[in-house]
């Protein structure tokens, strides 16, 4: 495994190469050829979300993961016994557990983990016995991150889609308002001994301000990577974003 001391670390998520092949059917493009390549460009990590609607990534790409991975891999998933069941099979790296509705076109926001504590704190003891990394996707809200600590979480990855929702749509105060909040729980995360990562939606236009937080030890980008690969390539669209990130924390 890399050295991870003082990288804020790049972790890529290939769900979106599997929407393309599933778009289409048959087995190309592959996504565990994108996991190799993200790895070359400099990748830290791998992230896939299996879905309960098997949308993108399927079992068979779980499996092949697993395999022939290099990289740690982080199984994203919903707190069901199904995945619960398969995370226990692999035991991958990390598991980070997911708000999930099949109307959703993508991950709408954080985990509601204040409110289902008994719930969440039962399911994620197994994942912790096994070995895996558990993390909750969570909203910016000192609730939800202190309940991620009371639950016996070892990280929390924050969600930074309405930050980014904000930038595009021009609403600067609100995005900069949004922002103050993911700076604030990721320093009030770290104070209670969780490990803070983030992620959703960061481009290259608003990785810098998440990235330049001290505390973050993560990002985890997918569909834009992805889509900007379209035009320059994975390798290139990866390795800008790494600059991007070590620039930012420089």
């Amino acid at each position: 495994m890399p050295d991870y001391a003082g990288r804020l670390r790049l972790g890529v998520n290939i769900d979106h190469v599997a929407t393309v092949r599933n778009a289409r059917g048959g087995a190309s493009p592959c996504p565990l050829r994108a996991a190799e390549i993200a790895e070359a460009a400099g990748a830290d990590g791998i992230t896939a979300h299996l879905r309960e609607d098997r949308r993108h990534i399927s079992d068979a790409d779980i499996d092949g993961l697993m395999e022939t991975l290099n990289l740690p891999l982080n199984l994203e998933m919903a707190a069901t016994e199904e995945m619960l069941a398969i995370a226990l099979r692999h035991k991958p790296h990390a598991v980070c557990i997911v708000p999930e509705k099949r109307e959703e076109r993508t991950t709408e926001g954080g985990l509601e983990v204040a409110h289902d504590e008994n719930r969440l704190a039962h399911f994620i003891t197994p994942l912790r016995d096994a070995g895996c990394r558990v993390s909750l996707f969570i909203g910016a809200d000192k609730a939800q991150v202190a309940a991620s600590a009371r639950i016996g979480a070892q990280v929390v990855e924050l969600h930074t889609g309405h930050y980014c929702d904000m930038h595009y749509e021009g609403n600067l105060a609100a995005r900069d308002a949004e922002l103050e909040r993911l700076r604030e729980m990721t320093a009030y995360a770290h104070s209670l001994g969780l490990e803070v990562h983030a992620g959703h939606g960061l481009t290259y236009e608003t990785v810098k301000p998440v990235a330049a937080f001290p505390e973050v030890m993560e990002l985890n980008i997918g569909h834009f990577l992805i889509g900007e690969a379209i035009f320059r390539g994975l390798p290139d669209a990866i390795a800008e974003m790494r600059r991007l990130m070590d620039e930012a924390r420089a």
